[in-house]
């Protein structure tokens, strides 16, 4: 069990939410992640943590494969319905899902994309998944995306947190210049 401190300071972290998808033998299943990453700049390589306990793992185990939609701020019933665990629907929920190349997509997401797994890590209560891109497409690409944190909740990631027309990057050069200037 996770410390209470540690927990509640785990909790402020906010990641970008998911829905992950598998589908094998007919069988087609969906949950909400916030569990997924992209681990490479020079790959299309992403990172999918999931529970063997979940109704998602065997299908994604079997076919080798899942699919990644990006939830828009405005989905939060999408991310909210599959946060719950599968077995408790015993259905997709066709309003919310479409087969894209036999992978469950999330409908009017911002982007979505077909994974193939080329190496896994067991770990503790999770899976770690490696996987390369192998198709993607683009929704709604302008919206800003559905965050969460376990402290916070649900939150849209819509606010700027840079000053409109101030560069930091563009600061932090011309520092950077300065200090080798003056120590050259």
């Amino acid at each position: 069990m996770i410390d209470r401190d540690l927990k509640r300071c785990i909790g402020q972290m906010a990641k970008g939410v998911q829905l992950v998808g598998a589908a094998h033998d007919g069988v087609a299943r969906a949950y909400c992640s916030h569990w997924v990453t992209q681990i490479s700049f020079e790959e299309p390589i992403f990172l999918c943590s999931i529970s063997p306990k979940h109704d998602t793992f065997p299908l994604i185990e079997a076919s080798g494969k899942f699919a990644v939609s990006v939830l828009a701020g405005d989905q939060v019933d999408v991310g909210q319905y599959f946060s719950y665990p599968g077995r408790k629907f015993k259905h997709m929920a066709p309003e919310y899902l479409e087969m894209i190349d036999g992978m469950p997509i999330a409908k009017d997401c911002i982007a979505w994309f077909t994974c193939e797994i080329f190496d896994r890590i067991d770990k503790f209560d999770h899976v770690l998944f490696f996987a390369r891109a192998t198709t993607c497409g683009e929704g709604r690409l302008g919206e800003a995306p559905l965050v969460y944190s376990s402290r916070h909740g649900w939150r849209v990631a819509d606010t700027k947190a840079r000053e409109e027309g101030v560069s930091v990057r563009d600061k932090l050069l011309a520092r950077l210049a300065e200090f080798e200037a003056a120590n050259d």
